[in-house]
C-alpha cells in the first residue's frame, strides 16, 4: 500500500463536527477496523463539493493515498462520474443500493423512516412534524419520501422543514413548526444537535415533553442519552458501521469486485420523549394559537 492511508473529505462547515457525532464515530469505527492493517484515516474539511472533487484528483495525482470513502451523496450527484475518472478505488457510504460506479455501504433509511411512523401511530400520535436534512441529500431525499408515504399511507399528517444539521436550526425550525397551529404531537429530528435544540424550544415554550409533544432523534449519541428527558431514537451502531466500511475499503484496495453491502438496520429505541399522544387537541397547537411566530402563516 502505498500511502498508508484513506481520504475522507467532508464538505461541511468544521464546526459541524463539534455538533454531531455522527462523523466522530464513524471515524473511531474505521481507524479502529484499519489499524491492524497499517492503515489509518486521513480527514480533510473543505468548504463545498467542487473543493472535494479537486480535493479527489490533487490526491489521486499524486498517489498520497490508497483509498477514498464518499459521504453525503446528492440526489444528482457529479461527484460519480469523477470517481469513475479516478485511479484510486473508492467506497459511498449511502446512495441506493445499484447502480453506483463503485463499492457501497447501503443504509436503508426508507425502512428506519417507516419505523418512525409505525411507532408513534402506534403510540396514537396522528399529527407530526419532522426537521431534516438537506434535500439535496440522497438520504434526506428516501426520507422524505418514506415519512410523507407512510404517514399517508395510515391517514397522518406530517409538515417537514429543511434544516442543516446545526443546534440553531433545530431551535428556529422547532419554533417555526409550533407556531403554525397545527395540532401536532410529536417532532422527529434528522440528528442529534437538532433534536436537543428542539427539546429545549419546546420547554421554552411552556410544553411538557413527552406529556404534551414526543420528540425522536435520528442517530443514537451521547447527546441523545444526557439530555433531560432522555431522547428516543432512530438508533444505529455507527461505530460498527465506520468498522464495516473500512473492511469494504479493504477489498477495494486489494482488487475486488463492486459490491453493494447492506449495513445493520436501524431500529426505534423508546426512551422518556416519547408517551402517547394527549388526547383532545394538542398543547402545542394551543400554545402556537396563543402566541403565533411572526411571519408563520397556516398552511
Amino acid at each position: 500500500m502505498s500511502g498508508a492511508a484513506l481520504g475522507l473529505v467532508l464538505a461541511r462547515p468544521a464546526r459541524l463536527l463539534g455538533e454531531e457525532a455522527f462523523f466522530s464515530e464513524l471515524v473511531a469505527g474505521m481507524e479502529e477496523a484499519l489499524s491492524p492493517h497499517g492503515l489509518s484515516v486521513l480527514l480533510h474539511m473543505v468548504p463545498d463539493h467542487e473543493a472535494e472533487q479537486a480535493t479527489w484528483r490533487r490526491w489521486d495525482a499524486d498517489r498520497l493515498l490508497d483509498a477514498l470513502v464518499v459521504v453525503d451523496l446528492l440526489v444528482d450527484d457529479s461527484r460519480l462520474r469523477t470517481l469513475a475518472d479516478l485511479r484510486l478505488p473508492a467506497v459511498v457510504l449511502g446512495g441506493p443500493p445499484d447502480g453506483l460506479p463503485v463499492s457501497s455501504v447501503y443504509v436503508d433509511d426508507d425502512a428506519a423512516a417507516r419505523a418512525v411512523v409505525e411507532g408513534l401511530a402506534d403510540l396514537g400520535h396522528r399529527h407530526l412534524g419532522r426537521v431534516s436534512g438537506p434535500r439535496r441529500l440522497w438520504h434526506t431525499a428516501r426520507r422524505d419520501e418514506a415519512f410523507a408515504d407512510e404517514c399517508a399511507r395510515r391517514g397522518m399528517t406530517i409538515r417537514t422543514l429543511e434544516g442543516d444539521y446545526t443546534e440553531e436550526a433545530g431551535a428556529r425550525l422547532t419554533r417555526d413548526l409550533l407556531g403554525t397551529g397545527l395540532p401536532l404531537t410529536a417532532l422527529v429530528f434528522d440528528n442529534d444537535a437538532m433534536a436537543a435544540a428542539g427539546l429545549a424550544q419546546a420547554a421554552a415554550a411552556g410544553l411538557r415533553v413527552p406529556q404534551e409533544l414526543s420528540v425522536v432523534a435520528w442517530d443514537d449519541s451521547t447527546l441523545c442519552r444526557l439530555t433531560s428527558p432522555a431522547l428516543s431514537v432512530i438508533a444505529v451502531d455507527v461505530h460498527a458501521m465506520g468498522e464495516q466500511l473500512a473492511g469494504v475499503v479493504l477489498d477495494a484496495v486489494a482488487g475486488g469486485p463492486r459490491r453493494c453491502h447492506r449495513a445493520a438496520p436501524h431500529r426505534l429505541l423508546l426512551r422518556r420523549s416519547t408517551a402517547p399522544a394527549p388526547a383532545g387537541p394538542s398543547s402545542a397547537a394551543r400554545s402556537s394559537s396563543a402566541a403565533r411566530v411572526p411571519g408563520t402563516r397556516r398552511p
